[in-house]
């Protein structure tokens, strides 16, 4: 089955899901033949990469390719990357008209201290022949010489309209049969996640219509209204039920503690009550997110948060 985050990433600007203002300011560095060094930073999954690929291609055209280099800088973090790879590519001309290269560094954030300050020598001394493109999730992990370096893009989180308007097309393209609760659905599980979203849309995608009852059964995430209901219970006093109701949802969905954490502290600020009430609550589950994080046992914990729930709603 072939990945659709590969087949249906966008090769023009005007396909690129969201990030309106930073497409803007590119397509008009772009006109100009000429960029500067760019640093991407933003959270995953929100085009960081995606961009970087257009730039080459809308500079370089069917050569692009060969003035196109990406490295994961993950994986090979280095210093001995950028001294080998990374100084070899650079040094070289590019093929074509456009004076100069494209370097991608994915992850940037990963690179070493000693790597970043290898890097910043380079980006000077190859400036003529080779640009770079650096993406992260925290810019603050990049070292101050290298953004001074740079022309920084802070890249958000996708709203619901993008993620739905990028699903469509897709679904179009599928022809498959979506339901409007399922990409609200697909979006509250993704979280602005561009990327998370189409591939939880492949994996619904096989069993047929989509719906949101197929979207939680199939990425093993509890529904909203069901949290909910385990959260009133809890509050009013029952612990019990809400115990062992929190339990079946644990069971029937495949849910971590830890995932059953997070969904507490969602319904939070779904439930209507005083505000000092939402912010004790709020304290209770950072508190015990930390515990089991820790070690300690996710169902012992979680059923004294439940606890601690009903004896808030008594008072």
């Amino acid at each position: 089955m072939e990945i659709w985050t590969e087949k249906y990433r966008p090769s023009g600007f005007d396909e690129m899901a969201g990030q309106k203002e930073i497409v803007k300011r590119v397509k008009a560095i772009i006109k100009t033949k000429n960029i500067p060094h760019f640093l991407f930073a933003g959270p995953a999954g929100t085009g960081k990469t995606t961009l970087a690929l257009i730039i080459a291609r809308k500079l370089f055209g069917g050569t692009w390719q060969q003035n196109f280099l990406e490295l994961n800088a993950s994986d090979e973090r280095g210093i001995a990357t950028v001294r080998t790879k990374v100084k070899d590519f650079a040094r070289t001309k590019p093929i074509g008209d456009v004076p100069f290269k494209i370097i991608l560094l994915d992850e940037a954030d990963a690179l070493t201290r000693e790597a970043q300050q290898a890097l910043r020598r380079t980006m000077e001394n190859y400036t003529r022949t080779c640009r770079f493109i650096l993406d992260c999730n925290f810019a603050s992990k990049i070292i101050d010489p290298i953004q001074s370096r740079c022309t920084v893009f802070k890249f958000k989180l996708l709203d619901s309209d993008d993620i739905k308007e990028y699903l469509q097309r897709i679904a179009k393209a599928e022809k498959l049969s979506v339901s409007a609760d399922a990409y609200d659905a697909i979006y509250k599980i993704s979280r602005g996640d561009c990327r998370r979203a189409v591939n939880i849309l492949q994996s619904c995608s096989v069993v047929g219509k989509v719906t949101a009852d197929v979207v939680y059964k199939t990425v093993s995430h509890a529904k909203p209204e069901e949290i909910g209901a385990i959260m009133k219970k809890a509050l009013s006093g029952k612990f019990s039920e809400a115990r062992e109701d929190m339990i079946n949802t644990m069971l029937k969905y495949g849910l971590s503690g830890l995932d059953m954490i997070k969904s507490i502290q969602n319904a939070v600020f779904t439930i209507e009550f005083p505000e000092e009430t939402r912010m004790e609550i709020m304290s209770l589950i950072g508190e015990y997110e930390f515990r089991i994080v820790e070690g300690a046992d996710e169902f012992i914990q979680l059923s004294s948060l439940i606890a601690q729930l009903s004896l808030i709603g008594k008072r």
